[in-house]
């Protein structure tokens, strides 16, 4: 019996001088209760643990069930405003304010080497002068979406097809003059489809995209614009008393190669420069007349909310001819010119 209580005596000193044995439990913390309404998930140590403890990620102490989604979205909405005020100005001056609002979205699905991208843009820009009419500056819708298939396993070259769709929303004028509209909603509108290849790299800050079979289609869903032969389709047919005897032709179509490039590249800490390119020539008519439509903008960062943006866009297209004043007073049309529109903002930009 002396033995036995010897022996249960000498096993319960070398317990209390080795508690740290291997593999035993020493510790137990509660750490998941304020991430899950369920209960606490306990973060346990062990003898295994040296030079520290376990660390558990968000996603691994609360479970989520379903797939992943394949799909990835940009939301941008901007906000530009200026104004002008003078009281007893003795230089002189007048009263103006003028906003433009501009929104950007951006939706792509990646899966298994298919990549389809969406893109939607609008920007709507308005100026008011004391004793004036409210004038448009800036009216742009467009809508853009491709769809590709890798050429290969992790390359960046796709198989593609393209499809872009661009008008205004509002009419326009040749100020001072608001009587005659001289555009509208699909007066013109513009229709990219074609096939072709596509290289994008996985950070999006570069895209080229080739394609030569491109159909361009432009709309003049105007009967007066489009019997004045605006923006390139086929006028009217009149008689030596200036009557119609044929109606202009609403659309046109043309059929040639297409060259587009997009990138985004940080030039400081809180600078950004965006170039988007756009090259369109006819095959049929005049291959070799490019049509241009090129925008560069660099955006400033203020902070996490406001940013100024300074940026010009430049536009040439063959089809399209500047009315002119003739020296009798008469309105004549003339050849195509270099359209160039410089802006320059600063305002709110919020990403969601």
């Amino acid at each position: 019996m002396k033995r036995v209580l010897l022996l249960f005596l000498l096993s319960l000193f070398i317990s209390k001088s080795f508690g740290q044995s291997f593999g035993e439990i020493q510790k137990i913390e509660s750490v998941g209760e304020t991430l899950d309404p369920n209960g606490p998930m306990p973060l346990i140590n062990t003898s295994f643990d040296v030079s520290g403890n376990y660390v558990f990620t968000y996603n691994q102490l609360i479970p989520r069930n379903g797939r992943t989604s394949f799909w990835e979205q940009v939301n941008e909405f901007t906000l530009d405003v200026s104004e002008v005020a003078f009281v007893n100005w003795n230089a002189g001056g007048t009263n103006s304010i003028s906003g433009m609002y501009g929104m950007n979205t951006v939706r792509t699905y990646r899966n298994k080497g298919f990549r389809w991208d969406n893109q939607f843009r609008f920007r709507y820009g308005i100026n008011q002068q004391e004793g004036q009419e409210l004038i448009k500056t800036e009216d742009d819708l467009e809508l853009i979406s491709s769809f590709g298939y890798e050429v290969s396993k992790n390359s960046n070259w796709f198989y593609s097809g393209k499809f872009s769709y661009k008008t205004q929303v509002s009419r326009g004028f040749n100020y001072p003059d608001t009587e005659v509209s001289i555009s509208e909603f699909m007066a013109p509108g513009y229709i990219f489809l074609g096939i072709g290849a596509k290289y994008a790299q996985p950070d999006e800050s570069f895209e080229l995209y080739l394609s030569p079979i491109t159909q361009k289609s432009t709309f003049v869903l105007n009967q007066r614009l489009a019997n004045d032969g605006a923006f390139g389709v086929r006028s009217a047919v009149r008689d030596s008393d200036g009557n119609i005897i044929r109606e202009g032709k609403t659309s046109r179509n043309e059929f040639g190669i297409l060259v587009t490039n997009e990138f985004e590249q940080k030039i400081f800490e809180s600078a950004v420069i965006v170039n988007r390119i756009s090259l369109y020539s006819d095959y049929i008519n005049n291959f070799g007349n490019i049509d241009i439509d090129w925008e560069l903008v660099f955006n400033f960062k203020i902070n996490n909310f406001m940013r100024a943006t300074i940026g010009a866009h430049i536009r040439y297209d063959d089809d399209i001819k500047i009315r002119e004043e003739a020296t009798d007073g008469t309105i004549v049309v003339g050849g195509s010119r270099i359209q160039l529109k410089q802006q320059l903002g600063i305002g709110i930009a919020l990403q969601l």
